[in-house]
């Protein structure tokens, strides 16, 4: 396993608004995505700006999922953009600013795009599939993980969909530099416990990654 790019942890959790913020991200995590769905403008606006307030007093880098211009106005300085809000995002004005971008694949030209665009990292799903919602892509697997670390050399890949903690050693091992979590403990009866135990793994993948280095 490699080194993750500043700001991206190998434990990468994606949650829907800025109440698991403030339940998940006091626990330890690195690294969240806030992920927004079907809200309004002035919602997305007050859910970005507690969702920085509450990662900046635990040390947590805040990653804002397709709301690049409410990120950017509200100082954010981490996006994830899929394919279709790349298409409509300026990603000459974000990078002026100092803003880091991810960005989705789930093909080959979806690669070759996100590739142009230069991001921080790339993410590749689903990796298995995902209860989440429905995908018009098939599962990719673990093989695939390998066949875009090879196109993308020095760029992180973030594997996403279907990963658990039993996966996640597999995922790695394919050549992942970071897991995108959300199911695995969005649906737990417990998820501050799943996800102490997704940090525990955590810990030891990067004390792992340190003494091979």
């Amino acid at each position: 396993m490699r080194q993750a790019a500043p700001g991206l942890d190998v434990f990468y959790p994606i949650v829907p608004d800025s109440g698991w913020m403030r339940r998940l991200v006091p626990l330890g995590l690195k690294t969240v995505q806030l992920r927004l769905k079907d809200a309004s403008a002035a919602e997305v606006a007050r859910q970005i700006d507690e969702s920085l307030d509450v990662c900046a007093r635990h040390d947590c880098q805040l990653i804002v999922n397709d709301h690049w211009q409410a990120a950017l106005g509200a100082g954010a300085d981490y996006v994830h953009l899929g394919q279709e809000d790349l298409a409509a995002a300026d990603l000459d004005r974000l990078k002026a600013n100092g803003v880091r971008i991810g960005l989705s694949s789930h093909s080959p030209q979806e690669l070759d795009v996100a590739l142009t665009a230069e991001p921080d990292y790339i993410a590749l799903g689903p990796i298995w599939e995902t209860k989440l919602k429905a995908m018009k892509w098939a599962p990719q697997g673990l093989d695939r993980i390998g066949v875009w670390k090879a196109r993308m050399g020095a760029i992180p890949l973030v594997a996403i969909a279907g990963i658990t903690i039993e996966r996640a050693p597999l995922v790695f091992a394919a050549g992942a530099d970071s897991a995108a979590v959300i199911t695995d403990f969005i649906t737990h009866p417990d998820p501050e416990t799943r996800v102490r135990a997704w940090l525990a793994w955590a810990d030891g993948a990067r004390a792992k990654t340190l003494s091979s280095q």
